[in-house]
């Protein structure tokens, strides 16, 4: 039988991701406006945005959108999309 090989020493640094925590916060004017919290846990636990719905990772909450909004977000999207952009001369 085969022995395992094990490695002594000293392991490698790995760099871990960054916190994104500033996504969840915007500047208007003098205030600052925090995202959509938990209802649940409460403020300082924020829901993520996925595709048409909202959730919480640590209580496991979640909402969905209704069709009706889905389809206005579309909608703008659609309306821009037949603008010509003009080419520079």
């Amino acid at each position: 039988m085969p022995r395992k090989i094990i490695k002594k020493g000293k392991k490698p640094h790995k760099n871990k991701p960054t916190s994104k925590k500033y996504t969840k916060y915007r500047i208007e004017g003098d205030k600052i406006i925090r995202e959509r919290s938990c209802p649940r846990c409460g403020p300082g636990i924020f829901l993520m945005n996925s595709q048409g719905r909202v959730y919480c990772g640590k209580c496991h909450y979640s909402e969905f959108e209704s069709k009706q909004k889905q389809e206005e977000k579309k909608d703008v999207h659609e309306d821009t999309s037949h603008v010509k952009k003009e080419e520079p001369k």
